[in-house]
């Protein structure tokens, strides 16, 4: 296997469903997360060794970016090509993948995101899946005390 690369991701176009999340690829192609992420207050902690993607939407929700963690599996050129980013972690790491958005490795396999969408100004969805199934979140802020 080729060494894999961080890649910085391209803003994409989406489109919020009743179903589900529309990703328009750079390259012409798009992928469908299907059903409605289950909110989930200031933090996901995935389960281990999932494929897990993050999608940050801009205010007005028609586009976005969606950043691949720890995938090993996919070229570079096919993340170059649809615009996709990479991001791989090392063993407790921590890095800001967006202003707002946190990942850290949680150890066994396992991959925590963070995010303030206050700061994000947009939302950040969190999905992971392999073989058995696919899962999904919207990481929203926990409700104030007014």
């Amino acid at each position: 296997m080729s060494l894999r690369n961080d890649i910085s991701p391209e803003t994409l176009g989406i489109e919020l469903t009743e179903g589900g999340i529309v990703v328009h690829y750079t390259d012409g192609r798009e992928v469908f997360y299907n059903g409605i992420p289950a909110k989930v207050e200031g933090t996901v902690k995935t389960a281990p060794a999932k494929d897990v993607h993050i999608l940050v939407t801009d205010p007005t929700e028609t586009e976005g970016v969606v950043v691949y963690v720890n995938d090993r599996n996919t070229a570079d050129e096919i993340l170059e090509s649809t615009g996709v980013g990479r991001v791989l972690l090392a063993e407790d790491e921590e890095t800001a993948i967006f202003p707002g958005v946190t990942i850290r490795d949680a150890g066994g396999f396992r991959v925590e995101v963070e995010a303030d969408p206050e700061t994000v100004r947009g939302r950040v969805f969190v999905f992971e899946e392999d073989d058995m199934g696919e899962r999904s979140f919207e990481i929203v802020a926990p409700p104030t005390d007014d």
